[in-house]
């Protein structure tokens, strides 16, 4: 019997519910556009959820490059993750993770969801078929722009788009690291594990199927801690990383096994009480395909820092290039860092398909070599990528528009991510509806190279030597610190958007890797504003007081349900969740 197929209409459908596909569709939701999120798993998160484990690593790079941390709804994310799960267990961030989602206005969630046939007209996708595993229900979701965030690059290989695949050699790009010929191989893929200690010695028989490793076998791999094991890594080579994905999760199972082995049962490596407590069935994958894009992003541009005129993200993890093969080849180290001095930013060219009208690339998949892909692909900035795609959704739509032509309104589209809180290097805020930005600021104090309009010179975080940042003085007998904002005149007030110093040096990633944990420090950012009101006054009379607590974000949008008649404005913060000092990197008025 054939299934019925029930249709859903949607204005933009997001497939694949990692990071970059959530950070998408809750932009593009927000925006009033009505979006689904298709996910083929029980949840979300990709390589972040509970299924794999791996922490959300971007442009900071493990807190080494000072004030670099992505924004917006990643940040979002991750601060919810830190007033709510201090004990880092991934099953509440899968619960985070889908109550962003599921409880999002303007976006459905489909978990369960599995993709499998894409129709296309002209070179526009119309509809996609997926079937909920769960329900046994045959969707056809029919939409007019789609996001392809499954990693694999899925949505657009059906579709027809153009894609690129395995390693460009030196004549393609002329990339300094490229290898001297092209090649179909990639990195491949990896699963994780977690140890327990326990109360006494717990021996380990090895399984018959699983591998055996000598100190020699894993000398460029170290392997005294009893978690994670990044470097436990095969496929790229003889074994595709899409094709032969059951036979590579196989062979991580006998490898992660065997290492395990090794580890309890041959030499002393403080293992004896030590109990495997927690392996993941679903290998996290690095890299697969890339979707071609009107322009391919290349190691030339991360080296450069370079700053595109139609720049809409950024990334600053090191070009990691896994060795081709992963353990299978145990004479070469595990991967190669090729540090850059700077941020690079990811030009809009990039995140749309060069053939296929109306599809976005988002995740991994976007339009890079595979030399730079080892920078882009880390989660953290797929996310932003995300973010900038959702938000660009939103504003094809409402301007009746095809993807490629945003880039004649790409001054917009900046602006609005900038809004959102996404950082864009060498882009300020420019929004001509903010009227923070023409008003006069004082502070109640200020520490050295500190000073109140800093709050409005259009960039919200600290930029190498540029502060960019309020500080008061010390806060004193719980006197507030305050910032008062002077209006050139009367207006009516509907919204104000304020970024609280959540320290963008600082790492605050899940994470199941100890030593990981140990480098971060517990709770909130001790930066972070907690406690303040919002004074509004009327020829020097208060005329209304909004008073929050307990605030743990970063990003905070107040909306007033009925317009503000003023003309000053006073922000005074009261308490913070650790310092002594108030800190504002921007505040907006609307």
């Amino acid at each position: 019997m054939k299934k019925e197929e029930t249709i859903k209409e949607y204005e933009l459908i997001v497939v694949g519910g990692g990071l970059s596909g959530i950070c998408a569709s809750i932009a593009a939701a927000r925006e009033g556009i009505k979006t689904a999120l298709i996910q083929n798993r029980p949840v979300l998160g990709g390589n972040s959820s509970s299924e794999v484990k791996l922490h959300v690593l971007g442009a900071d790079y493990h807190a080494s490059r000072d004030n670099a941390r992505e924004t917006g709804i990643i940040e979002e994310i991750l601060l919810e993750n830190r007033k709510r799960n201090p004990q880092h267990s991934y099953s509440i961030f899968d619960t985070i993770l889908w109550e962003k989602a599921n409880f999002q206005d303007n976006l459905d969630l489909y978990l369960n969801t599995h993709m499998n046939q894409v129709n296309t007209i002209n070179q526009k996708i119309i509809s996609v078929l997926a079937e909920q595993l769960t329900t046994e229900n045959l969707f056809k979701f029919k939409g007019k722009i789609f996001i392809d965030a499954t990693g694999d690059g899925t949505l657009g290989y059906l579709a027809g788009a153009e894609y690129m695949s395995g390693r460009e050699g030196k004549d393609i790009f002329d990339e300094k690291f490229a290898p001297k010929q092209s090649d179909n191989k990639t990195m491949g893929s990896s699963i994780l594990m977690k140890a327990k200690k326990m109360n006494e010695v717990i021996n380990f028989e090895k399984p018959f199927w699983a591998k055996t490793f000598t100190e020699n076998d894993l000398k460029y791999r170290d392997h005294h801690e009893k978690f994670g094991f990044w470097w436990v890594e095969i496929g790229g080579d003889k074994l595709d990383t899409i094709k032969d994905a059951e036979q590579i999760r196989d062979e991580l199972l006998k490898t992660v096994y065997g290492v395990w082995d090794h580890i309890k049962n041959h030499g002393d490596h403080g293992a004896d009480k030590y109990a495997l407590d927690w392996i993941g069935f679903l290998p996290g994958k690095r890299e697969s395909r890339r979707l071609k894009g009107d322009y391919v992003l290349k190691e030339q541009d991360l080296f450069a820092g370079k700053r595109f005129e139609d720049a809409v993200a950024y990334g600053g993890w090191p070009m990691d290039i896994h060795t081709v093969g992963g353990i299978d080849n145990a004479d070469k180290k595990p991967t190669d860092w090729i540090e850059m001095d700077d941020l690079y930013t990811i030009p809009y060219r990039s995140l749309y398909s060069k053939n296929i009208k109306n599809l976005f690339l988002g995740g991994r998949a976007i339009s890079v070599s595979h030399i730079a892909f080892g920078s882009t692909r880390v989660m953290a900035t797929c996310s932003v990528i995300g973010q900038a795609l959702g938000t660009a959704s939103a504003l094809a739509l409402r301007k009746k528009i095809d993807l490629r032509k945003i880039s004649q309104n790409i001054d917009e589209l900046q602006q609005k991510l900038l809004k959102e809180d996404c950082y864009i290097p060498g882009i300020k805020n420019k929004d001509s509806l903010d009227i923070a930005r023409k008003a006069k600021v004082k502070a109640s104090s200020c520490i050295k190279d500190s000073k109140a309009d800093y709050v409005i010179n259009g960039v919200a975080r600290t930029v190498k030597e540029n502060l960019n940042c309020w500080i008061s003085k010390n806060m004193k007998n719980n006197k507030p610190e305050w910032l008062c904002f002077k209006l050139n005149k009367k207006r009516k007030v509907k919204e104000l958007r304020i970024r609280f110093d959540s320290n963008l040096s600082q790492e605050i990633t899940i994470t199941l890797f100890p030593y990981r944990l140990s480098e971060q420090k517990p709770g909130l950012p001790a930066e972070l504003v907690k406690d303040y009101d919002l004074e509004f006054y009327n020829q020097n009379k208060i005329v209304h007081i909004e008073k929050i607590r307990n605030n743990y974000q970063r990003n905070n949008i107040i909306n007033f349900s009925e317009e503000i008649e003023c003309n000053q404005v006073k922000l005074k913060v009261l308490s913070t969740h650790g310092t002594k000092k108030a800190r504002v990197f921007e505040v907006r008025i609307y």
